[in-house]
């Protein structure tokens, strides 16, 4: 950027179920982070006080930042809030007749882990029995009509609808995904005779084989999409107050955003939104610093995400339980659990210690937060054993209580098992430590990974004092810590392009005998849709980017996998280049593969995304060396083995430390939104990019 270029910006806002994380990142690489508590019940209050602290850092307010901001985008919970605390729209299914349960057959499988526990319950229904409609139609698998659709039983269904009040319709046929017309006339009639309800149509949302998939896609986009939507009018009410609604987008689960009408439309996209984020922040802070493989960890207040990327790019899963309920469209793999600084620790009626998935959240939040939290929580265990500053976090924004953090870790977990409360606290951090570790292990081992061949990288405020810990644990010998890590995902959000997926059902033979002609024709087709919509937005054609991939399978497997296909035509040729991939991906997912078995094609998918420019390279203005780093001493718990030694350790200040400089542990590294526990062997370097390079040196 030259001195005569005007500043712009792109602003992320990464709202969590605790903070709201704003990043604001400048034309030039400079980068601001900025963190707010979450409203979720009115998100417009969350977004007044980021743009206060904004106005109050930079001198902008919030005309002049929109004016000057040429993309905003919005990571959300609203859709993962909405599942987990089932308040979702009240749904109504039409489906064709005799197929009205597939929901509840769920292929006469429970999830994984699951499936041989009797007493394990039954999910909970998206749909009630009453409100799945049985309407007469077939079409079969070669897209032929068998029986016409009977739009009187469509017009039934629409009228009792209304009766019971349903705020949604969910449409689900046999073989959609082969031939569309049935649902689409079912949907004419749904939105002629229920103006203003929300629509969700199963090959639409997902146009591929498996009727229970794609079924239970499609009501979790119609349970969701009127929260989506309502969340979507409120932002871009307030952006519009600014003129700045044209430069809103949302960011959507599979690693990639949407403009507000596309959120809406497909607002299953919405379920993972935020920290699907975090592969993109966490490669390009990997990169310079010559690291391609990484493990991307976030421990917020209320969870704890686990991303990973293999040479650069990141896990994407298809077909998979989320919240038990089951997903088809292709998600970034985030490995989720309740092991946020806000978990609660309880211990039970059998004497043993556990941590979450309860969570403290933000109110009350951990005792030591003084809001009227009395359990204790992750955090007020850290700050019992000195990892996190006694008196405030935040930069000194959010005053704590370290005497509550000790009075409730007595009186729920010390003096019920008869310990000392540095010792329940450090048993705090060893059971979540573990839990987390083992959500590590499902994302790289469980997807025929060696978590030792990867970097960690830490995001999220609270993941600073247990990261050399869980790398210790899973013998990963390398972490990089950015000073933005409390705010990576909303970093990864600026950094990342517009990707819509468009899927199509293509079942035959990968063979001599493929047709692989109108293999072609079927990419294009799919493809087409996506060109149109990112040109209708704005994008030239030398900024869209297309990539395909195809789901096949050895045949007569249940399971899939998903081949990239490369960037050209398919031809003949491409024949035995996708096989060996499938095979390759084969022995790694299953570590085991059959070159002489015939496989078959199931699925295609075009993944089309409008490309924004390149980010600059984030430089960090070195600090003057005569400052001293360390701004104190503090006694701190560490453990050692079984036992935990008391020990006093430098504090150092984040914003004094020079690059190039080691930091040999024990010692904590104190940031404004974060703080790293540097344990005994680790040595901590500042890079020139900003980022924390921790190296195990025993």
């Amino acid at each position: 950027m030259s001195s005569a270029d005007p500043v712009t910006y792109r602003l992320g806002i990464d709202t969590g179920g605790t903070f709201t994380d704003f990043v604001l990142a400048d034309n030039g690489g400079r980068t601001w982070l900025f963190k707010v508590e979450s409203t979720p019940e009115d998100p417009k209050r969350a977004l007044t006080a980021g743009f206060g602290q904004i106005e109050e850092a930079l001198g902008l307010d919030a005309r002049a930042l929109i004016d000057a901001t040429e993309l905003c985008v919005n990571g959300t919970t609203i859709a993962l809030n909405a599942l987990i605390q089932h308040s979702g729209a009240k749904v109504g299914l039409l489906t064709t007749a005799g197929h009205e349960d597939s929901l509840e057959i769920r292929l006469g499988q429970k999830e994984e882990g699951y499936r041989y526990n009797p007493n394990y319950p039954p999910a909970r229904m998206l749909v009630e029995r009453y409100l799945r409609r049985p309407v007469r139609e077939r079409i079969v698998s070669d897209g032929s009509v068998l029986t016409s659709l009977n739009e009187n039983d469509v017009a039934e269904a629409c009228a009792f609808f209304r009766e019971q009040g349903v705020e949604a319709v969910a449409i689900s046929f046999v073989w959609s995904c082969v031939n569309t017309a049935h649902e689409q006339r079912a949907a004419e009639i749904v939105r002629e005779l229920l103006p203003g309800v929300y629509v969700s149509i199963g090959s639409d949302v997902l146009p591929q084989i498996r009727e229970y998939t794609r079924t239970s896609t499609a009501v979790l986009n119609a349970y969701l999409g009127p929260s989506v939507a309502q969340y979507v009018r409120e932002l871009e009410g307030f952006f519009a107050e600014y003129d700045g609604a044209s430069r809103l987008r949302y960011f959507q689960s599979n690693g990639g955003m949407a403009s507000p009408a596309e959120f809406t439309r497909r607002a299953v996209y919405a379920v993972n939104s935020g920290p699907a984020a975090a592969p993109r922040a966490g490669t390009f802070v990997a990169r310079p610093l010559g690291v391609d493989d990484i493990i991307t960890v976030d421990m917020g207040g209320t969870s704890f995400d686990v991303t990973l990327c293999h040479a650069g790019r990141a896990n994407i899963a298809k077909n998979v339980d989320f919240l038990r309920y089951r997903l088809g469209i292709p998600v970034i793999q985030v490995e989720m659990l309740g092991a946020g600084g806000g978990s609660i620790a309880a211990v039970d009626r059998y004497g043993m210690l556990s941590v979450g998935p309860q969570s403290a959240g933000v109110n009350p939040g951990p005792a030591c937060y003084q809001r009227g939290g009395e359990r204790p929580t992750v955090t007020d265990a850290n700050v019992v054993l000195g990892y996190l500053n006694p008196e405030a976090l935040l930069g000194g924004r959010l005053p704590i209580d370290a005497g509550a953090a000790r009075a409730a870790l007595a009186r729920h977990i010390a003096e019920p098992l008869g310990i000392s409360v540095e010792k329940a606290a450090y048993g705090v951090v060893r059971v979540v430590n573990t839990n987390m570790v083992a959500g590590i292990r499902r994302v790289s081992v469980e997807r025929g990974y060696d978590p030792r061949d990867f970097s960690l990288v830490a995001a999220g405020g609270a993941t600073g004092a247990h990261i050399t810990a869980l790398a210790s644990e899973i013998g990963i010998r390398q972490v990089l810590v950015p000073k933005l890590a409390s705010g990576l995902c909303a970093f990864g959000q600026v950094l990342s392009d517009v990707k819509y997926s468009y899927m199509a059902a293509c079942p035959g033979r990968l063979d001599e005998h493929t047709d692989f002609l109108r293999l072609e024709w079927l990419f294009q087709d799919i493809e087409a849709e996506g060109l149109r919509v990112l040109r209708d937005e704005g994008f030239a054609d030398d900024r869209i980017r297309i990539e395909r991939s195809l789901d096949m399978r050895y045949v007569g497997q249940i399971q899939e996998c998903t081949v990239p296909a490369g960037k050209g035509r398919m031809l003949p040729e491409s024949a035995a280049l996708l096989r060996q991939r499938f095979d390759e991906i084969h022995q790694r997912l299953f570590t085991f593969c059959e070159p002489d078995s015939p496989v078959e094609i199931v699925n295609i998918e075009s993944t089309v995304y409008g490309m924004f420019p390149d980010f600059p390279a984030c430089g960090h203005d070195d600090v003057d060396a005569a400052a001293d780093p360390v701004k104190s001493w503090r006694k701190v718990y560490l453990g050692q083995g079984d036992d935990i030694v008391p020990s006093e350790v430098p504090v150092y200040d984040g914003e004094r430390i020079r690059c190039g400089v080691a930091i040999h542990g024990p010692a904590l590294i104190e940031e404004p939104t974060t703080t790293i526990l540097l344990e005994a062997g680790w040595r901590a370097v500042l890079e020139p990019s900003g980022v924390y390079r921790l190296t195990d040196c025993r």
